[in-house]
């Protein structure tokens, strides 16, 4: 799985295309904002987008999705449909966060846990990570060692729990029984910030470890 990552919006969040490297076919990973930044580089990099994926409902990784379907002409899938309440409020999210005023839209198939999604030959399975939000969800791919974390699992940190319907003790969980399951060497693409690997979370991550509860 190739992997472009293009950082948007003032909270620097990490847009991703992904790649099947055998087939070309690509998809758009979380798009917060800055349609024309990504459409820049989607014709820059001349990637053949088949559907847009969203690990979860907050604004800083969803603003774009909608502006994005329509220019494309493809679908929004994910995430869980335990995430419905966030894509209900996004005009409340858009004053909340700072943006420019936002519809409600939603996406066009929701994901369950350990659902397979096709991407040319490649394959992602959907993990449902509830914490951070109850309906988040994960894109593992097996095959190229990677997952795509959105706000679940940061280098050193954990998404917040602080928003309606967080849970920090199931945030904890998820990461354990879901994220900590996978391969050490599975590297963690996340929502914000550098990446990381699922043996250096194991190892040095204090939220995880209950250093910090």
């Amino acid at each position: 799985m190739k992997v472009i990552t293009v950082p948007v919006t003032p909270f620097m969040q990490n847009a991703r295309f992904i790649t099947c490297e055998h087939t070309g076919k690509s998809a758009i990973v979380d798009p917060g904002g800055d349609v024309d930044k990504l459409l820049s580089q989607l014709k820059q990099q001349n990637l053949d987008i088949e559907f847009i994926l969203l690990t979860h409902g907050h604004l800083d990784h969803v603003g774009a999705a909608d502006e994005l379907k329509k220019a494309l002409k493809v679908d929004i899938i994910g995430p869980h449909k335990d995430e419905k309440f966030w894509f209900d409020a996004l005009p409340m999210q858009s004053q909340m966060f700072g943006f420019a005023p936002k519809q409600a839209f939603y996406p066009d198939r929701w994901l369950e846990d350990k659902e397979q999604i096709s991407l040319g030959n490649m394959s992602l399975e959907v993990l449902h990570c509830p914490g951070h939000t109850p309906g988040h969800v994960v894109f593992y791919n097996q095959a190229s060692s990677q997952v795509l974390v959105g706000d679940v699992l940061f280098r050193g940190s954990v998404g917040r729990t602080d928003f309606p319907k967080g849970d920090a003790a199931q945030l904890k969980q998820s990461i354990l029984e879901q994220l900590f399951n996978l391969p050490d060497d599975t590297v963690v693409l996340s929502g914000h910030g550098e990446n990381t690997t699922i043996g250096y979370e194991k190892q040095n991550n204090p939220f995880v470890s209950g250093r910090f509860g």
